[in-house]
């Protein structure tokens, strides 16, 4: 049994601040001494960008869509208990605090039913939620909203609200009195303030790490504003309330030993006899080096990808397209997660040297995985620009969102997955693919997974691009084969 203060922040639906009062709450609590550590339900990239910065610790997510329900308690206090080197600054072994930020309104899950949900996790979590309310057009109607938030699921326990975009002092005075009978406290109260806004675009929020020196300036704003508008003692008391939890703690090796060595090894190719032990190939490299895609263009990433990479054996390397003129020496294996690609085009297609390194490294036939962006990366061209020209496809911008959690099979043996392989990723883009010229009558490039009756995807050799973004936690053997591929 563990002992981790906990809440979950949450709010009716999008766009009542929850990002603002949780990365405020995050950074105000850190200068209060205390050591945070910051979560984000779903598969959202771009908050726990933010919550790095505010914690100095990785942001981590927590989406039992992507991992399975029994992964939640683990993941948690992977990131809260364990050490852990945050963005410029060291992280004390276990957290004093833990902050789970929401997605959506507290109850919205994956179509009609509440499976991923933010009151699926704070259950799962057994966490109290603080729901934050934006109560800009709305006076004594806050109770009403309230009480029935709190009375919609005996799972889920509301123990305080905090009040958003509060116009004046008169306006608070009329939203605290029609909240003081339903028995839920204001912890806090926060007035309109567009200084602290982070800037959006097509996706949601500029990733923090497009704007850091900015990010950094808005968040200790920000800090300062809910350190006097939050009662952040009431806050701490509320996150103690929340019980012992059972561990044991995520963790990489383990999560790896516990896969069964077949769905480790790589199947024999097409026309093959199969092996007869299923044990992974054998290693030439004890162990291999791994680039990461990284840097403004590539954001877009969990942090369990690369402890799993290195848990089973390899040297991982951040690599940034943008600024690096060439891949690590040595690289044996690419990863390009997602990210904001289509926003610098043009810096990534001048950078030649580094799109012909990426190209020669996906003729060799070494591992090249691609994620959304990196998908976009390996195009011929994205929108005008050349891009490394790995995959003969066109990339562009479209007014169209696709959004949404994919079942899929793999299509094909590839260095990511074996053939048959069922995953659960997930889908965010406004951009679309098409083929640049004929597709190669060789047979050279196969769909990569089966996603209901559509392909989706791209394999080639070593490279393995789709627009599905996986969390390998839920898949750990994943990693095992990337490794495994790249020391051989």
């Amino acid at each position: 049994m563990v002992s981790l203060p906990r809440l979950v922040v949450a709010a009716p639906a999008s766009g009542h601040g929850k990002t603002t009062i949780a990365t405020g709450l995050m950074a105000a609590l850190r200068e209060r001494g205390l050591t945070v550590s910051g979560h984000k339900v779903g598969p959202d990239y771009i908050d726990p960008g933010y919550h790095a910065l505010a914690t100095g610790r990785p942001g981590r997510n927590l989406d039992p869509v992507l991992c399975g329900e029994d992964l939640m308690v683990p993941l948690l206090l992977h990131g809260a208990c364990a050490v852990r080197g945050g963005l410029g600054a060291s992280a004390a072994a276990g957290a004093d605090i833990a902050v789970i930020e929401g997605v959506m309104g507290l109850f919205d899950g994956r179509g009609t039913t509440g499976e991923g949900s933010t009151a699926h996790v704070a259950a799962l979590l057994g966490a109290p939620v603080l729901l934050v309310v934006d109560a800009a057009a709305q006076g004594r109607s806050v109770a009403a909203l309230v009480t029935g938030f709190a009375a919609y699921d005996p799972a889920v326990r509301i123990g305080g609200v905090v009040l958003n975009r509060v116009g004046s002092g008169r306006h608070e005075e009329i939203l605290r009195a029609a909240l003081a009978g339903t028995g839920i406290p204001v912890l806090g109260a926060l007035r309109r303030d567009e200084a602290i806004a982070a800037p959006s675009r097509h996706l949601g929020l500029i990733p923090a790490a497009e704007r850091r020196p900015a990010a950094i300036a808005a968040i200790r704003r920000l800090a300062a504003q809910i350190a006097r508008s939050v009662d952040l003692t009431a806050v701490v008391a509320l996150a103690r309330t929340a019980g012992p939890v059972r561990g044991p703690a995520w963790e990489p090796l383990a999560a790896l030993a516990a896969e069964p060595p077949a769905a480790r090894a790589r199947p024999p190719a097409r026309g093959q006899l199969p092996a007869p032990s299923p044990a992974p190939r054998p290693r030439r490299d004890p162990r291999p080096m791994i680039a990461v895609a990284g840097g403004a263009a590539f954001t877009f990433g969990y942090a369990e990808t690369t402890e799993l990479l290195a848990a089973a054996g390899a040297d991982v390397v951040t690599v940034d397209p943008l600024r690096d003129e060439s891949l690590p020496p040595g690289a044996a294996a690419l990863v390009i997660g997602g990210g904001f690609p289509e926003e610098h085009a043009a810096d990534l297609s001048a950078n030649e040297r580094m799109r012909a390194e990426v190209a020669r490294l996906a003729a060799s036939g070494a591992p090249v995985l691609a994620e959304c962006a990196g998908l976009l990366y390996l195009a011929r061209e994205l929108g005008g620009a050349p891009m490394c020209g790995v995959l003969p496809l066109t990339a562009r911008m479209t007014g169209r969102l696709t959004l949404g959690y994919r079942d899929a099979v793999a299509a094909g043996d590839s260095a990511l997955a074996p053939a048959g392989l069922a995953v659960r990723g997930h889908e965010f883009h406004r951009t679309a693919v098409s083929p640049h010229g004929p597709v190669p009558p060789d047979g050279s490039v196969l769909p990569a997974w089966t996603v209901g009756a559509r392909s989706e995807g791209f394999i080639r050799s070593g490279v393995h691009a789709s627009y599905l973004h996986l969390h390998w936690a839920g898949q750990p053997a994943i990693a095992a084969r990337v490794v495994g591929e790249a020391a051989a």
